[in-house]
C-alpha cells in the first residue's frame, strides 16, 4: 500500500457494561470485506486534531464487512467520532 489510505473513527468499542475509549472501530475506504481487513493488522493508524496527535495500531477486522478495531496508547477524545485517520504503512 504505497497510496495514503483514510478511515473513519465510527465509534468505541463497546461492551455490556463499559465502553473502552482508547480502542476504537474504524471504517476504511477501499477495504469492505474480512480477508482484506486482515491484511492491515498490525499497522499503523494517526489521528490529529490540531496540536494533538494519537497513534494507535489494528489489532483485529470486527465483523465481516471490513471494520477493524484499532487500540491506542491513549484515549481518544469524544470529537474523534466520526472523524478521519490516516493508514501508515
Amino acid at each position: 500500500m504505497s497510496q495514503k489510505v483514510y478511515g473513519r473513527i465510527t465509534n468505541y468499542r463497546t461492551g455490556p457494561k463499559e465502553q473502552t475509549s482508547n480502542e476504537c472501530l474504524i471504517e476504511f475506504e477501499n477495504i469492505n470485506s474480512a480477508p482484506l481487513a486482515c491484511k492491515i493488522i498490525g499497522q499503523k493508524v494517526t489521528w490529529t486534531n490540531g496540536t494533538t496527535k494519537l497513534t494507535g495500531k489494528v489489532r483485529g477486522p470486527h465483523g465481516k464487512n471490513g471494520m477493524v478495531r484499532v487500540r491506542f496508547v491513549r484515549g481518544v477524545p469524544g470529537q474523534a467520532i466520526g472523524s478521519i485517520v490516516e493508514l501508515k504503512s
